[in-house]
């Protein structure tokens, strides 16, 4: 599989401005503007494969939006390189945009007073897709995302969950290769989230879609995305499976044990044992220094064990210690 998105030493500044203090500073300033650089993006590198899931995250102001804009065209590099399927975007934005599709959590492309079919058909023509092309993918998406009953309803008259399908059926009608998503599941409620995050999984499972997410719902990275790319302070911090930065970055694991009496059990090295209750204990250790597997059979062989609950470091408060420096060292 070859590199669909090709980024190289990627850098982005701007010019800020800068006033003093208070009516004399803003004065001063409409007479001599003075200014103030600021790099946005840090010589960023990565490659993303055609049919990956990938989620692009980081704090405010820490580049991703920036590097995204740059990857879709609307903003253009200061230096590096950026290839994406064949295309420079921001040299060939006209021939690029008809390959990819956007999804803006907060900023809709449909209509606002116009029924949805009819703002598809405006895309429809936009696009040119051929009438074919169009039919099998309108018909296809809207079966999937459950869209018969409100096509014909004004975009003003939906549900945030219903405008969200109604958003991401739009940008995916002219069959784009990659698709980016900006807070795709924001404000829309739990069943509503997993509708979308199952639809997204089966089509990329299906059709080899590739997919770039931006989000603050760490849920949508888990339920969708295999890989995961961290930006901080215009520059990337992590490039890797969610698998290995809860590896990496969370030391400490959880072993649930309920067995089958009530029994003490013997000091395991560099073990925490907690008491929950008569016939449950917690295991606490650290993954470098205790392996998870050779501990349960530790306990396997030699107790009772009725069953065993591991706990998986949870994706969110492993990113937000990143965020805060507090994983620094790792």
């Amino acid at each position: 599989m070859g590199s669909l998105i090709e980024v190289r030493e990627l850098s982005k500044t701007f010019k800020v401005s800068k006033r003093g203090r208070g009516i004399p500073g803003m004065v001063a300033n409409l007479f001599v503007p003075r200014y103030e650089k600021r790099q946005a993006v840090k010589n960023v590198s990565f490659d993303i494969g055609e049919g990956e899931m990938v989620g692009f995250i980081g704090p405010n102001g820490a580049g991703k939006s920036t590097t995204i804009k740059m990857l879709s065209g609307i903003l253009y590099p200061d230096s590096g390189s950026l290839r994406v399927a064949g295309y420079v975007p921001y040299r060939q934005r006209k021939e690029y945009v008809a390959r990819i599709g956007v999804v803006f959590g907060q900023k809709s492309q449909l209509q606002w007073d116009l029924p949805v079919l009819d703002s598809f058909e405006l895309l429809k023509a936009i696009y040119r897709i051929p009438e074919e092309t169009y039919r099998r993918n309108l018909d296809r998406y809207t079966e999937m995302l459950n869209m018969g009953g409100f096509l014909n309803q004004p975009v003003r008259q939906l549900s945030l969950g219903q405008r969200m399908r109604a958003d991401i059926v739009a940008a995916l009608l002219h069959s784009p290769r990659i698709v980016f998503f900006d807070e795709p599941t924001i404000g829309v409620d739990v069943m509503g989230k997993e509708v979308i995050r199952s639809f997204l999984r089966e089509l990329n499972e299906k059709e080899g879609l590739t997919m770039i997410f931006t989000t603050h719902d760490m849920q949508d990275i888990e339920k969708t995305c295999r890989r995961l790319l961290i930006i901080d302070d215009g520059s990337k911090v992590y490039d890797g499976s969610l698998e290995g930065i809860k590896s990496r970055y969370s030391a400490v694991r959880q072993l649930d044990v309920e067995f089958a009496e009530s029994l003490e059990v013997r000091p395991v090295a560099h073990v925490t044992i907690q008491e929950l209750d008569a016939f449950k204990k917690r295991f606490l250790f650290e993954s470098s220094q205790v392996g998870i597997q050779e501990l349960m059979n530790h306990l396997l062989s030699e107790y009772p064990v009725r069953d065993i609950n591991i706990t998986e470091p949870e994706i969110e408060g492993i990113i937000r210690r990143i965020y805060s420096g507090e994983e620094a060292g790792a």
